[in-house]
């Protein structure tokens, strides 16, 4: 029988209380005295009697083509094992079977460790207040939602490494906006200035630099001018890890991670993921993450002791542009464009772009808020804007580029799909534009409300039939006879009052 290191040391234990060897062996679970007078004899433990295999045990199935392999992952050495499984078969037809692929790949995988060199991940000595981790990640695996809508929604994620403290704020996008507003959220909730902060390289902290660039400074991504400034403003060192090497980031990604369980968890003991508006799921957010901070005081209180006091005035967390509006009545804003009232056209605005809405403001108003796309050469078309333009012009509406975005709802597609099948394409165009004009004035969903009926009718209808069904009742206006006012009442009270004096 084998004996493994843990009987072998009960035995000897027993041993040296004076038991016999049997009594040693049964209590130790060894079926023979023999074995423990093995054991007392060498003195030394079964794992150190092994001695190291130099020979193979069954023949290499690979020996005969191994070189040619060995050759390959030399000269590609990103070549999978599978990929080079297959070309082995096929260089070399009957001579392996489907079944040796996995001997295969273990065969590479011992060519790998003996003969390649990897980059390592070198673990770093975390100081306290000397740097903060931001990184956004998005949230879709918790399965939020705003009133029964799906919320696709990021976290814009701050860390201190040395403590593991965080804050973060909620985003549609890891724009520079955007990563403005965490940072700020950031270092108010802490009151304290790091001294270094770190990003990945998203285009909102970083660009590609030119060749010249690049060839000077060694690096393929430098910085942006307005993130420079927001760390210059607050007195903080910018930097970000190397390209293609994540795991320097590793910090604030696995704190990523470890705040979505939690908040897995806090979700389940809610009972939802819905929530009634941002404004409450940020405050969930908070409550979450300051429990979370609450065990991290210790190391916290370490870092506030040597880092300086947050003095610099907040950044705006609206940032202003001037474009201005062209011919077709957009404006363009971040690499998208949003429609603006027609009388604008030619004007130059006032763009007051913030995370999740843009105001459009001319001569101190505000003509119009919209929400903000993310993204490039995406549009927001109001048709409330472009139809009195293409009821002058019926003939460019079919045409036009932004065409779908003058269907509010799916029943003013079914609309004028109807129409098309009962009138000309142009009379079916301007009848719609008429429909698309009465919504404007007045509310989209009676329109829409109206649509419904007449497509569930099987009678012919158009943009009249749908005017007079909207037009209210008005109905009879009842005669009024004339009420004759007798002054002669007003004398019989003067007259009292005279015979009471």
């Amino acid at each position: 029988m084998t004996a493994t290191d843990a009987q072998v040391r009960i035995m000897m234990r027993e041993r040296n209380k004076g038991k016999t060897q049997i009594q040693a062996a049964g209590k130790a679970n060894l079926s023979s005295r023999k074995t423990v007078r093995k054991y007392e004899r060498v003195g030394r433990l079964p794992s150190e009697l092994k001695k190291p295999r130099g020979y193979r045990t069954r023949p290499d199935p690979f020996e005969a083509h191994w070189v040619e392999a060995e050759g390959l992952l030399k000269n590609a050495p990103g070549l999978e094992a599978k990929t080079l499984f297959e070309w082995l078969c096929e260089q070399h037809p009957g001579a392996y079977q489907e079944g040796q692929l996995r001997t295969f790949q273990r065969r590479v995988s011992v060519w790998r460790g003996l003969n390649e060199s990897q980059i390592l991940t070198l673990e770093q000595v975390r100081l306290p207040g000397e740097a903060m981790q931001t990184d956004g990640t998005w949230m879709t695996e918790l399965g939020i939602t705003m009133r029964g809508q799906a919320f696709p929604h990021m976290l814009i994620h701050s860390v201190l490494p040395y403590s593991n403290w965080e804050w973060g704020r909620i985003a549609q996008s890891e724009s520079l906006l955007a990563i403005r507003v965490g940072v700020q959220s950031a270092l108010v909730k802490l009151g304290h200035v790091p001294k270094i902060h770190q990003t990945d390289n998203s285009t909102a902290a970083t660009h590609q630099l030119g060749a010249e660039d690049q060839t000077a400074t060694g690096e393929k991504r430098g910085f942006n001018l307005e993130y420079e400034q927001l760390m210059a403003h607050f007195g903080m060192e910018p930097q970000t890890i190397h390209s293609d090497r994540p795991d320097e980031n590793g910090d604030i990604e696995a704190a990523n991670g470890a705040l979505k369980r939690a908040l897995t968890q806090h979700l389940l003991l809610r009972g939802s993921a819905d929530f009634d508006d941002l404004g409450s799921y940020e405050a969930f957010l908070g409550q979450v993450m300051e429990k979370r901070n609450a065990l991290r005081r210790e190391r916290l209180a370490e870092e506030l002791a040597v880092m300086p006091l947050l003095q610099a005035k907040l950044w705006p967390e609206v940032r202003e542009l001037r474009p201005r509006v062209n011919r077709t009545g957009i404006v363009r804003i971040q690499h998208n464009g949003y429609s603006v009232p027609s009388g604008l056209v030619g004007k130059r605005v006032t763009a007051r772009i913030s995370e999740w809405e843009i105001e459009i403001w001319y001569a101190n108003q505000c003509v119009d808020i919209f929400p903000r796309l993310t993204g490039a050469r995406k549009y927001h078309i109001n048709y409330r804007h472009v139809i009195d333009s293409l009821l002058r012009k019926p003939g460019g509406f079919r045409q036009y580029r932004h065409r779908e975005d003058l269907f509010p709802t799916s029943v003013f597609r079914q609309a004028w799909e109807a129409l098309g099948t009962q009138l000309s394409p142009r009379r079916a165009d301007l009848a719609y534009l008429r429909i698309l004009k009465l919504a404007a004035k007045g509310l989209e969903s009676e329109v829409a409300a109206v649509l419904e009926e007449l497509l569930a009718s099987e009678k012919r209808w158009d943009d009249q039939t749908l005017s007079q069904r909207l037009q209210p009742d008005q109905g009879t206006i009842p005669d009024l006879q004339e009420n004759v006012v007798n002054l002669k009442a007003y004398d019989q009270l003067l007259r009292v009052v005279v015979s009471g004096d």
